[in-house]
């Protein structure tokens, strides 16, 4: 019986998970498939119940617009996708379906690799874009790291209530602001911009940010990977600045979910040649 592990969510066609699953499973030899699956909101709990049945079944990463709606339907939560309120890793664990989330560690991975864990004394300050659920993963994973985060929504009211639910009664340590405010904000004092919205994203607007007052070390990160240069980042390359696109986030999110489906780490030695692989 040949174990097989898939993404589901509608529309599903664009996913470039199953070529990353796949490249990873063929370098380790493992015998074993990812797939795409098409399933539409009216669907899914009957996807969950017949997955739940079939035991070459290794469990599915879970894209839009599902990662909410799939809570009620599994039976353990792990308490990090709980806060964030988003599942998107299911699997199969001793008869029971274990939700969790991998945006957290895929988001930070590449971050921590250009820029120094925090320190007590210097707490590196994160600018981060967004009030949605991607940003909830972002400020989440920047706050549990240590990091100082400035965060900036559509709205400065949006900004604090995402505070609140990120940080609690230490909310007042995330600085907040409204996206008018953000030139003012990308300052020398910020390490690393975060753009956790769509803006930029193919069919959609820019994000109106301008970038000419940051330090030079400054490290710009866009989580969007359609198109995989943004007018952020090309902004950013234009300026030499150091910058992370959303591929990187996407294989770091990737190689969680390959260790639960398959129980080995990925060949992440090979990261090069997947990257030629997702861009060709």
């Amino acid at each position: 019986m040949t174990g097989y592990a898939e993404v589901i969510g509608d529309p599903i066609a664009q996913s470039k998970s199953p070529l990353i699953h796949n490249f990873w499973l063929n370098r380790l030899g493992i015998a074993a498939d990812y797939r795409r699956q098409l399933v539409a909101p009216e669907g899914l709990a009957a996807y969950i119940a017949s997955r739940r049945a079939d035991p070459a079944w290794r469990g599915c990463n879970v894209t839009m617009p599902h990662k909410t709606a799939v809570i009620p339907l599994i039976d353990d939560l792990d308490p990090l996708a709980a806060a964030i309120g988003a599942v998107n890793i299911v699997v199969p664990r001793d008869g029971r379906l274990f939700g969790c989330n991998s945006d957290v560690p895929g988001f930070l991975e590449p971050l921590e690799s250009r820029i120094a864990a925090p320190a007590r004394a210097a707490k590196p300050r994160i600018l981060v874009i967004g009030t949605g659920g991607a940003a909830r993963a972002v400020v989440h994973a920047l706050w549990d790291a240590g990091f100082a985060i400035t965060l900036v929504g559509r709205t400065a009211d949006r900004a604090t209530a995402l505070a609140a639910e990120v940080a609690g009664a230490d909310a007042t340590t995330i600085a907040t602001a409204a996206l008018s405010d953000g030139d003012v904000l990308a300052d020398e004092s910020i390490a690393a911009v975060v753009n956790a919205t769509s803006l930029g994203m193919t069919g959609q607007p820019p994000l109106p940010l301008s970038l000419d007052r940051l330090g030079p070390d400054a490290v710009v990160y866009d989580i969007v990977y359609s198109p995989l240069e943004t007018p952020l980042l090309a902004a950013a390359r234009r300026r030499g600045l150091r910058i992370i696109d959303g591929l990187e986030m996407l294989v770091g999110q990737a190689a969680m979910g390959f260790r639960l489906f398959y129980g080995q780490p990925p060949p992440r030695a090979d990261d090069a040649a997947l990257r030629a692989l997702l861009l060709a």
